[in-house]
Order: structure tokens, then sequence, then C-alpha cells
């Protein structure tokens, strides 16, 4: 099961990949964490999923991550008397807090909070998009706007707001419930969606207590406007280009995963890029060129982990999906110029211990051609640190902490192994040798560098490196 690319893959489970044998296929086919969608999931069908994953996780001896995306607030119009309306650019049409079926002329929009926010200018978004309006009257519980781009709208369709900051929690009481059930079956990752400030995602946080790493979906213009503290809070970013690009024009979007990917590695912090990667797939058996150099950009770009959607969750070829990205994954890492663009985007390192011994493991390895770059971590902080700086040898991560390792699923290039922590310097060096050889990174008389903290154990004490042979296992 040792992976031959450094990026990872992020298959999300559905109807199409519910059975244990799909499961088992897709983890040979490349996946490294699955997501588990909220929106679509009941807690019994995500215990069952966990328990299933688990049972596979030990048939392949290595650890898997889970991830589960909160659904987050769903903003809808309400009903119409029959079923829908069409409305045409130019028209005049009214969202207000009268639960009356609507009509050509209005309709209800039960969310008083986004009545309240709206203001003269704001844009109003339906159907994912494909009716655009802008607000020309607002008052607490009635808002009037110009139809811009018009389609027809029916019951229960969505409405976005990009540029409109509403005063609600990421959270809702559906949410909450999930959360506590994602956390009583121990997953590894929370995704939160509808992220709009620093605060939905320490709401979060405080809730979970550090039993589960907290990942912010980015999906938001206001997320984009306080990007800076959203990423300094979060423990790992989703470029969400399928909302970000409905609530801001299409052509930012590639920018924006660009910036966010970059600015996510120098915080070394893992990074997700996500939404209609391979879209086609989820009818067709290859994906279109378009498709596979949008995943090359991602894997070129340096992201942790490229994710499917639909296309694992729902799709014809779900196993395929993932091996065709593996595929294009491992190309990439091949390429000629990959290893460039990589070495071309590394920051300058912060003034701490850690990151100074990360830089110093990487450069002894390029330099030495060194087989792999060994970390011993308890709390997976000096693996991704490690991982920040995209050393050409892989990563190997030996921590005695099962929660760290099935989280560490997620970060680039790291192979995470559970052993129990090293008692001694002998034994440090010792041990990451024989797992180093044992998980096929080298062979005997290969050199490989070992990073570690001293005394043992102790979070956060990354301040040692030592170069060893491995040797044959006794």
């Amino acid at each position: 099961m040792k992976r031959l690319r450094r990026v990872k893959i992020l298959a999300t489970l559905g109807p199409a990949s519910q059975d244990k044998a799909v499961l088992q296929r897709l983890l040979e086919a490349g996946a490294d964490v699955f997501r588990i969608n909220m929106s679509h999931t009941s807690h019994e069908n995500l215990r069952e999923r966990v328990q299933t994953i688990r049972s596979l996780e030990k048939g392949f001896g290595r650890t898997i991550g889970i991830l589960v995306d909160l659904q987050g607030p769903k903003l809808r119009v309400g009903q119409f008397a029959d079923g829908g309306v069409d409305l045409t650019a130019g028209d005049r049409f009214v969202l207000d807090a009268s639960p009356e079926p609507g009509t050509v002329h209005r309709v209800h929009l039960p969310h008083p909070e986004i009545l309240e926010a709206l203001a003269p200018g704001h844009t109003i978004l339906i159907d994912d998009g494909k009716l655009r309006l802008h607000v020309v009257e607002a008052t607490p519980d009635r808002a009037v706007a110009v139809v811009d781009v018009g389609g027809r709208v029916s019951n229960r369709k969505g409405v976005s707001l990009p540029d409109t900051e509403i005063p609600v929690s990421a959270m809702t009481p559906k949410d909450r419930s999930d959360l506590d059930a994602a956390l009583n079956v121990g997953v590894d990752w929370i995704a939160v969606s509808f992220v709009q400030r620093a605060d939905d995602i320490a709401e979060v946080k405080k809730i979970v207590r550090g039993r589960a790493a907290v990942l912010a979906k980015i999906e938001k213009p206001q997320a984009i406007a306080r990007l800076d503290e959203i990423m300094e809070i979060s423990d790992a970013l989703m470029v969400a280009r399928g909302d970000l690009g409905v609530e801001m024009p299409v052509e930012k979007v590639p920018g924006l995963q660009k910036r966010i990917t970059r600015m996510a590695r120098r915080l070394g912090k893992p990074v997700v890029v996500a939404t209609q990667m391979l879209e086609s797939m989820i009818t067709s058996p290859v994906p279109t060129r378009a498709e596979v150099s949008d995943v090359a950009t991602a894997v070129f770009e340096g992201a942790d982990a490229v994710m499917l959607s639909a296309e694992s969750a729902a799709g014809q070829f779900p196993v395929e999906a993932v091996r065709t990205m593996n595929r294009i994954a491992e190309e990439v890492e091949t390429d000629a110029i990959y290893r460039s663009v990589i070495n071309a985007q590394r920051a300058a390192p912060e003034a701490t211990g850690a990151d100074a011994i990360a830089v110093a493991a990487r450069d002894v390895a390029e330099t030495l051609d060194l087989k792999a770059v060994i970390a011993w971590t308890s709390s997976g902080s000096t693996a991704m640190r490690i991982a920040r700086e995209r050393p050409e040898p892989p990563v190997l991560a030996l921590t005695p902490n099962l929660d760290t390792a099935r989280r560490l699923s997620l970060v680039w290039g790291v192979h995470a192994v559970l052993t129990k922590d090293a008692s001694d310097l002998d034994d440090m060096a010792k041990r990451a040798c024989k797992f180093s050889n044992r998980e096929g990174f080298s062979r005997e008389g290969d050199r490989v560098i070992i990073v570690a903290g001293v005394p043992f154990g102790t979070p956060g004490a990354t301040n040692m490196l030592r170069i060893a042979f491995t040797s044959a296992e006794k």
C-alpha cells in the first residue's frame, strides 16, 4: 500500500461506493482519505461506513483517513403556488417574509436573517447562479430586486448572496448533531461549510476539543476577504471551487486556487483542491483532456490532496475515476519540470527550531541523495513541517498516536506508521531504519535522515537530526 506519489487522493463516498468490496477497490486504486458528506448521510449510515473503513484499515495494514463534511446552512426560497415561475430580465421580483405561496411577482424567503442583511446593490443568485438579481429596495421583512439574468425558478431552489455577510453561525442544529455523531464514531477530519469568518472555525474547534482536526472550506467571498485569519485558526483548507465559482466570477477561481494553495503551504497546513476535477467521469470511463490538465495543475502547484466528489460517490465509474487521478498524479510527479516548479514555491522558514530542523533535513536529504526523511512525531507537527518543505525523498512518519497517523493521511508525501515511541537514541535510529526498509523506502546499506525531538514524546520539541545507514533486519 505504499504510494508512488506525494499528493493524496480524497474520495467521496455515496451510493456508488458504499459496499465494502468497492471501498477496497478504491483503496487499491489509490484513495488515501474517504469523505462522508453529511448532506446525504444518516447517523446510522455514518457509523456503518466508518466501521467498514476501519475493518479495511486492519486488513490493509495502513491507516486510512476519514473526513466528515458538515452540510452548513442551506438558504432556499419558499414554495410557489404553481411549483415555479419564469422570470425575465428587467422584471421586478420581491423576496419577503410572508409564508404565502409564491407568484411571478414574489416568493417567501424563510430566512429573516437574510432579509435583515440585504441592502440596495447586493446581488442575489438563485439555483446555483442560473438566475441573477440585484436589490433595489430593502427593509427587514422585504427586498425588492430587479432580474438581471432570468430563467425558471421553482420550489426550494438555493439562494447565494456574494455581497451579503449573513449574521448566522456556520453551524446549524443539524450540523451540531452530525458533528457529535462524527466525533462519537472517531472520524479524523471535520470539514466546515459556509465559513465566513474565523469565529466559524473557532466555534467548531471549541466543540471538537482536539478529537479531530478541523478543515475550513473556502467557498464564499466573505471567507476570501478574511483568508488570513481563517487560515491561521484552521488545521487545513479546502478550495471549494464549485461554490466559489457560483458566488464569484469564474475567471477569478484559478488565481484564488493558486493563492490559497501557496498560502497554506507557507503556513505548513494541508490544502485540498476540490470540485469537478473529473466531472465527466460520472458518466464516462475516460476524462476530458481539460480535466486531466486541471488535476495536473493542482499537483504541479503542490496541493496536499485532490478530491473526487460525485465521480466516486454517485458516478458509474468510481474506481476508474480514482485510478485515473492516481495515474495523472504519478505522471506529473515524474515530469522533468515538476521538481523545479515545487522548489520555486518554497517560502522562507519561520524563526523556530522546528522549521530550521525541517529545512535542514530537506537540504541534507537532497544534497546526499538520501532515501527517506524519517520523522518521529507525536502530534504530527514534525511531519507536517517537513512536508511543508516538499523534500524530494519520501517522508516516513513514525508515531505512537493512531489519531495522528490517520490525520497525516491527508498530508503531502507523508507515509505514516503506527509504532511505540522511541526509548533512547539507539532505539530511535534502529527502528527508524527498520521501518524504512520494511515499508520499501530503503534497502540494506542505504542512508536515511531521522528527525526527532528529545526528550521523546514531547510534542513540539523537534530539535535533532541524525543520518543513519540501514541494515538488514534481525
